[in-house]
């Protein structure tokens, strides 16, 4: 058998699960432990395939509307928040409902109920159609909440009234774009009030930063992640602007274009915040089975916290 060529994988630390996504699939397992399937669930409870498809195989039920769901059955509602109405559908209903929202969106509603209270108009750093955007939107009667994806959006503002405007933002964007959008407003509207504490959440950060810090030393960026996920899509993004010209998301080990990265020498691999750490090994079992692999963790934070279940969970069935 011929000498395998040599290949360093740089894998950033952290990476994978943040506490939001690990809880949220707790939520949904013990929805299923607590009162047997089906457990529907609106909306994917987070992005990526493989959890959604390892959830449905133990009981959950994925629907896009509160409408398909009966009203004899627990719901649980995505990482990602939901608008106030559904749940205000759900309670009407008399639905079993579980909250699944990640508590660092829930801080960023919270927040914005706060300014509302006091007369201010919120605008929101966000992608339009994300579920996180809607779900943030919804917390407010329609045009409370103004979208803005770009430096670009900010100019074409038209807001109530300058001295009450404040903006939260989305919770996987990109740290430096968001920086970015943030100065344009704070340019446009001096009296702007910026959130109390950065709503880009914390595992968002982490796994921007470890990307940065592998960047100067990698010919290729893989990101494990989906499609549809914000963070994972940013991470790539991330890659890019730090100079890593091939710099992609895949969802499996299945989805690596071998004949791209033939010839290199050092390449970097990270996961999005709702991707399995199952799917990393098997990325690097992947490339053991074609490289001699030396594996370098690039670790630029450790990550320690955990978010307790809703109550509702923690009781016994009466």
């Amino acid at each position: 058998m011929p000498d395998l060529p040599h290949l360093t994988i740089h894998l950033a630390a952290p990476r994978g699960f943040c506490a939001g996504v690990d809880r949220a699939i707790k939520i949904v397992e013990l929805a299923i432990e607590k009162w047997g399937a089906p457990v529907f669930v609106r909306h994917e409870i987070v992005h990526n395939k493989f959890v959604v498809d390892a959830l449905r195989a133990k009981g959950a039920v994925f629907v896009e509307e509160l409408s398909e769901c009966p009203d004899d059955r627990p719901v649980v509602f995505s990482a990602h928040g939901v608008p106030k109405s559904v749940p205000a559908e759900a309670t009407h209903r008399q639905m079993i409902a579980v909250d699944a929202t990640c508590p660092l969106v829930t801080k960023v509603h919270n927040e914005a109920a706060r300014h509302h209270e006091a007369g201010v108009q919120m605008i929101y750093i966000g992608h339009a159609g994300h579920a996180e955007t809607v779900g943030t939107m919804g917390q407010l009667p329609p045009g409370e909440v103004l979208l803005v994806e770009t430096v670009t959006d900010v100019a074409a503002l038209q807001v109530r009234d300058p001295a009450k405007l404040a903006f939260i933002t989305q919770t996987t964007l990109s740290v430096d774009d968001t920086a970015e959008i943030a100065a344009a407003l704070q340019a446009r509207f001096p009296l702007i009030l910026a959130p109390a504490h950065d709503d880009i959440c914390y595992a968002t950060t982490n796994r921007q930063a470890a990307v940065k810090a592998m960047a100067p030393q990698i010919q290729a960026l893989l990101v494990i992640g989906a499609p549809n996920s914000s963070n994972s899509k940013r991470l790539v993004e991330v890659g890019q602007a730090a100079g890593c010209s091939y710099s992609m998301l895949i969802q499996r080990a299945a989805d690596i274009d071998w004949r791209a990265l033939q010839g290199a020498a050092s390449i970097g691999l990270t996961a999005g915040a709702s991707a399995p750490e199952i799917l990393v090994t098997e990325v690097l079992d992947a490339f053991r089975a074609r490289y001699s692999v030396s594996v370098v963790q690039v670790e630029t934070a450790v990550e320690d916290i955990e978010f307790k279940v809703p109550r509702i969970l923690r009781e016994k069935v009466a």
